[in-house]
């Protein structure tokens, strides 16, 4: 279990706070008293949970591009934080067709440019870097990816998300090796995906797809029904990455490395089953339709072994995948009735952390 006493007062800086895994993580943060400071871009749709919780009164927001060394450098020496969370990224598998170089540039060079500012701030002990179960090179296997498995892609975001994680290993064994430089900043990459909860507005995005149909009583135009995903809530592997930065800034090198934070095996269900049981539990009688553009290739299965986090962290998944399903439709209906969303969502935090994991 992560402790407040641990993140009261922390300053904590975060890249991509205002996307929906950051604004989540911005809220947590500051619930448990961390003074945290952000790095983006504005926030990438609208509506979006960082406009809707008012986050930008809760932390110190800075928008910016993390393909600009100058400024996140400028930003991160300013801050003097003691713990990096970098989620900066670009998201989207289709998007990253149509954009390689923006992909790229974000997900990679991002990457570099943050490790690269850290080298220059003394005051950071505990980096995680966050990037995707899609850094692994899709073997369509039936079994769990582990952490040493290949990294690499056949398309723009995977490729990109392989490629950062060999960023890290480079800035890692160069720059902040532990046998060298044992005051240094310890760094860890975290590796997830599959990530839904409540006010996820992603363009071409499965569970915000179907949230926006069912918010205008229309049918969920849908590609690959048969694409078999192991779905987690959004805190799960936030979850993680806390435990994780907690580990390093105490353990300090002996966590440096990767971590995966994937479900158990009975959280993976096909897109056709989460699709129907979103629409039972929303309460409409009409069905999805198939999208006649199935757009660039995508993976039919991909899932992450995550024994690792398990022992080494003591992380454990919380949340059965109707239970996900179920606070999500909740969250939705409460934004549609016009509730206060920061304290919707503070109270989504508050029962997550209060759930003891069932294994």
């Amino acid at each position: 279990m992560i402790r407040n006493e641990f993140w009261k007062g922390r300053r904590v800086f975060v890249t991509g706070h205002t996307g929906f895994k950051g604004s989540w993580l911005c809220l947590w943060l500051h619930r448990m008293g961390a003074q945290v400071t952000g790095y983006a871009l504005p926030p990438p749709s609208d509506p979006s949970l960082f406009d809707m919780a008012r986050i930008g009164e809760l932390v110190d927001s800075h928008i910016g591009d993390v393909r600009d060394l100058a400024g996140l450098d400028a930003a991160l020496q300013a801050a003097r934080p003691e713990v990096v969370i970098h989620m900066a990224a670009q998201s989207l598998v289709r998007y990253s067709y149509q954009n390689p170089v923006e992909t790229f540039g974000t997900n990679v060079m991002g990457t570099v440019n943050m490790l690269d500012a850290v080298r220059r701030a003394p005051s950071v002990k505990a980096v995680v870097v966050v990037t995707s179960d899609k850094c692994y090179y899709n073997e369509e296997w039936v079994w769990g990816y582990r952490e040493d498995s290949r990294l690499g892609g056949v398309d723009p975001y995977s490729g990109s998300k392989g490629a950062a994680e060999l960023v890290v290993t480079a800035y890692r064994h160069s720059y902040f090796d532990g046998d060298r430089f044992p005051d240094g900043p310890a760094v860890a990459s975290a590796r997830a995906g599959n990530v839904i909860g409540g006010g996820d507005w992603a363009q071409d995005r499965l569970v915000p797809d179907i949230l926006r149909s069912l918010l205008k009583n229309e049918p969920t135009l849908i590609r690959h029904p048969q694409a078999t995903r192991p779905w987690q809530h959004v805190m799960e592997p936030l979850h993680g990455y806390l435990l994780l930065a907690e580990r390093l800034f105490e353990g300090r090198h002996r966590y440096a490395s990767a971590f995966n934070f994937g479900p158990p095996e009975r959280s993976e269900r096909t897109v056709g089953w989460v699709i129907r049981r979103l629409y039972d539990l929303w309460g409409v009688d009409f069905d999805w339709k198939r999208d006649a553009d199935l757009g660039p290739p995508e993976s039919t299965f991909l899932k992450l072994d995550a024994s690792k986090a398990r022992a080494e962290l003591g992380w454990r998944p919380k949340l059965e995948l109707e239970d996900t399903l179920q606070w999500i439709v909740d969250w939705t209906r409460r934004y549609q009735a016009g509730d206060d969303m920061r304290e919707v969502t503070y109270a989504d935090i508050e029962r997550f952390v209060a759930i003891r994991p069932a294994d």
